[in-house]
């Protein structure tokens, strides 16, 4: 029988759909179309698919509507990203990690084992959760909580939108405008389905941007998000007519193809300040990258 130890990544979980499947294995071969018979075949002999109570399931494990099953993403030949993250701060509660480019926070896509928080679980910090998150072009800081205990109060900050963002960006100069500006716009879902863009409406999204380095090639921006609309930064600086240096979904999307390691997105997520909600006392963290 295979094993029940799970892997060190964090498993997926699926509530099996109602069927007329006669094993767990039909169920799952016809929910995820992508994934063949013999892949799963195969994660199931090395115990990556688990019941509800981490007791990896057999071939013939009969099937029930409502069963809850825990499996383990795989992407076959999955590249690694050649860059490495940076721990900058550990405490019973906290962990700041300093993500580098083209690293993804959370499995998606063809990106499992290739994502900041299964490597930080390798390192050892198995309760580590992301309490935010930046986009995989994005480079810069990231907020774990480390302790189920104090988890929601961290949450909460998110939430509340009591967390000082500060990132910064390249992109062309913006003459004709004041700064420091503030932009409040609506952002909606656009085409392809992976992409944002700005609509009429109620503004639902705010960044106040400053000017803080001028040169021949282009101005360097500081970016206070308010709030956290998915793109949110790479949408508006395109609106304004900045689009972020090597942005390849903004404003126009780039033909798909691998990364291109020598043009990082030029945006950083490079502040992160608050008020910690047990000690009172004021903390704050900066990236040790630079653009």
């Amino acid at each position: 029988m295979p094993s029940s130890t799970a892997p060190a990544s964090r498993a997926s979980t699926v509530h099996l759909p109602p069927g007329d499947w006669t094993c767990v294995l039909d169920a799952l071969c016809a929910r995820f179309v992508a994934v063949s018979r013999t892949q799963w075949l195969d994660r199931i002999a090395r115990g990556r698919v688990l019941d509800a109570q981490g007791v990896a399931i057999t071939p013939h494990t009969p099937y029930r509507t409502g069963l809850c099953i825990h499996y383990y993403r795989e992407v076959l030949d999955e590249a690694p990203i050649p860059f490495i993250e940076s721990v900058l701060h550990l405490d019973e509660h906290l962990l700041v990690a300093d993500k580098p480019h083209f690293l993804p926070v959370t499995p998606a896509g063809g990106f499992v084992e290739q994502c900041l928080l299964h490597r930080l679980i390798r390192r050892g910090h198995a309760d580590a959760v992301p309490l935010h998150r930046i986009d995989r072009l994005t480079a810069g800081l990231v907020l774990f909580s480390i302790n189920p205990a104090s988890r929601a109060a961290y949450q909460a900050l998110f939430r509340e939108r009591a967390i000082v963002k500060r990132y910064e960006a390249l992109a062309a100069p913006l003459p004709g405008l004041a700064f420091p500006l503030r932009r409040c716009s609506r952002i909606a879902a656009g085409e392809p389905f992976f992409r944002m863009r700005e609509v009429d409406g109620e503004a639902n999204s705010e960044t106040r941007i400053e000017v803080i380095g001028r040169s021949d090639d282009g101005w360097r921006y500081a970016l206070h998000p308010v709030t956290g609309k998915k793109h949110q930064l790479r949408v508006q600086m395109a609106a304004l007519g900045a689009p972020i240096r090597h942005d390849p979904w903004y404003p126009q999307l780039a033909d798909k193809g691998v990364d291109d390691y020598e043009r990082p997105l030029q945006l950083l997520a490079q502040r992160l300040a608050f008020v910690d909600p047990f000690s009172g006392q004021q903390r704050q963290f900066e990236s040790r990258m630079r653009l």
